[in-house]
């Protein structure tokens, strides 16, 4: 119902695990009151951000700091398609080398950039979220950061300002249902309203093969709905993207 910490506190009553987020304040109090319960991961996109934005007046130091970062991210594009197993152990070799460089350098800025600067605000922001920032090296599951979740949660953001029809307290889980639905569909390339419609039927007829209705299973059965040229666009995308990196990384070697 709004940004207060009591609602993700009450939602994560009871949690043990990992929650990566950003440094909203307003998660300080979870990971306070868990105990151990609750392991703070930071997100590197939101730290890289902050460097970005200091590009102007401190350029040298900024773009040292994203060169580095981009380095961690190079290292996450190598290990993306390895078992988490195999990921943590990329990591902990080439990652957290990288990682040491940075908390050094990062103290050394400390003593000399001006309280002020919009480098000494990234430079606080890292620091204060330093082992949160290093947590995802810990575990192969855990990613660089969340840029997923947020990307998934802004077309909710987006849709509620749009539509304005989540003007209640109940109208939120049903929201929540109806977005779940699409969201599924949208991930398989399915055809949605083929597969809404058959949703709505089976469900109105106590269909109790629930099962077969999950996303994944209903486009297994029903390849005819599947949108392929979405799905030819999503692998051409990958694909130009995998290789803009590989240049990049080439490039960077050879400088070296």
């Amino acid at each position: 119902m709004s940004r207060r910490r009591d609602g993700p506190q009450t939602f994560l009553q009871g949690f043990r695990g990992y929650l990566h987020a950003d440094a909203y304040g307003g998660h300080d109090a979870i990971f306070i009151n868990s105990g151990s319960d609750i392991t703070e991961v930071a997100c590197w996109a939101h730290a890289r951000r902050k460097f970005f934005d200091a590009r102007a007046n401190y350029p040298r130091e900024a773009h040292q700091t994203l060169e580095w970062i981009q380095q961690l991210y190079d290292i996450e594009d190598r290990g993306r398609e390895l078992s988490a197993e195999m990921r943590c152990e990329l990591r902990r070799a080439e990652a957290n080398p990288i990682l040491d460089r940075i908390d050094a350098y990062l103290k050394k800025l400390t003593l000399t950039v001006l309280p002020k600067s919009a480098l000494a605000k990234a430079v606080t922001y890292a620091r204060n979220q330093w082992d949160a920032l290093r947590c995802y090296t810990t575990d192969g599951r855990l990613t660089i950061d969340n840029n997923t979740a947020e990307r998934t949660l802004r077309h909710q953001a987006i849709g509620r300002k749009n539509w304005l029809f989540i003007g209640s307290e109940n109208a939120g889980p049903r929201a929540a249902i109806l977005y779940s639905i699409m969201a599924g569909a949208k991930r398989h390339r399915i055809e949605p309203w083929s597969y809404v419609r058959e949703l709505l039927m089976r469900l109105q007829a106590d269909e109790s093969q629930l099962e077969d209705l999950l996303p994944d299973h209903w486009a297994a059965a029903h390849p005819e709905s599947i949108l392929t040229h979405r799905l030819d666009e999503s692998r051409k995308k990958a694909s130009a993207k995998k290789l803009r990196r590989q240049q990049r990384r080439r490039a960077a070697r050879s400088k070296s």
